[in-house]
């Protein structure tokens, strides 16, 4: 039982120095702490380009290139073109 309530109290001070406004750290910049965007997301600048069709959306999405129905309509259209090109196929034993 002691132990527990040491390893409580050592969590209660490890997320109370984690949380703590120090004066020196820098505020945390979310979308509401800007005044003028409080609903436009930052723009997103990968270090390396993805190698994938969805990472492409994926980059423009977050860079707000693509709205996120168009980025939804975009994956259903691969997702076609995926079944299309390799449908499933069911084992002929299968029973559900």
């Amino acid at each position: 039982m002691m132990i527990v309530f040491v390893a409580l109290i050592g969590l209660v001070v490890a997320l109370g120095l984690a949380f703590w406004p120090w004066p020196g750290r820098a505020p945390a910049v979310g979308r509401a702490a800007v005044p003028g965007q409080a609903g436009r997301p930052e723009p997103v600048v990968p270090e390396k380009m993805p190698d994938s069709l969805e990472g492409v959306l994926t980059v423009q999405l977050l860079g707000g290139e693509i709205s996120r129905r168009q980025y939804v309509r975009a994956l259903e259209r691969i997702a076609a073109r995926d079944e299309r090109r390799h449908p499933m196929s069911v084992p002929p034993d299968y029973r559900p």
